[in-house]
């Protein structure tokens, strides 16, 4: 047993506990309206409330896995996920918030499987992988992708190109017809800038070009808005 780790889970805790105020809670202690529901990739390294500096309970609706997915398989059929689709029936939630990020684990190794045709060993890995692979395989193809341009560049532009087809599949879902949808990269590897931990705005309701998003976003926020596929 690695108590170690357990004590410092709990010491956490204790912080958690006491940075609350006493009316934290007040206003959605017996029900919820975040306002903004989160799918995020969940890889340890993507903070997804401290991205955002979110801490008040009951504003974000966090939904994370592996390649920032939306959709599960219901009867034979593509739907939104459970954890999506939910929030938005059931909470008054507003805002969509796809967020992918640079290296991401599943995207690389769906890029693996799409080229050679490997796949993780583990069931449950392939599986959440294999979902992406015809993602990945319709990137490959995407016109500003060059191949042969190195894979690291080819991989965080595939990263991008799967947040704009989870953001599609988010619109055109009957859950989300009154949401706003919005589509991020988190950025750790100096993709889009030296600046360790942005996010970067790719996609509005659809929108993927990079003028016409700057002029959704607020003066001095421009520079969050950045393409690697325009």
């Amino acid at each position: 047993m690695n108590s170690r780790l357990l004590s410092s889970l709990l010491s956490g805790n204790d912080e958690h506990v006491a940075a609350l105020t006493a009316e934290a809670f007040d206003s959605c202690r017996e029900e919820q309206h975040p306002p903004v529901v989160s799918v995020c990739c969940s890889d340890s390294r993507v903070p997804q409330e401290g991205m955002f500096t979110t801490t008040d309970p009951g504003f974000l609706f966090t939904a994370g896995n592996i390649g920032n997915r939306v959709r599960d398989r219901v009867d034979g059929e593509d739907v939104l996920d459970g954890s999506v689709a939910y929030p938005l029936a059931h909470t008054d939630t507003e805002v969509v918030a796809v967020v992918g990020h640079t290296g991401c684990g599943a995207v690389g190794a769906a890029m693996i499987a799409a080229q050679e045709g490997t796949y993780p060993s583990e069931p449950g890995v392939r599986a959440d992988v294999a979902e992406l692979v015809p993602i990945v395989e319709e990137g490959l193809d995407h016109p500003a992708i060059d191949v042969t341009g190195g894979s690291t560049s080819v991989h965080n532009q595939l990263v991008e190109y799967n947040v704009h087809e989870q953001v599609s599949f988010v619109l055109d879902s009957d859950e989300a017809t009154d949401a706003d949808v919005y589509g991020f990269v988190y950025d750790f590897h100096w993709a889009y800038s030296e600046r360790d931990g942005a996010v970067y705005l790719v996609n509005a309701n659809g929108e993927r070009d990079p003028e016409a998003l700057r002029e959704l976003v607020d003066d001095g926020q421009e520079e969050h808005v950045r393409s690697l596929l325009a």
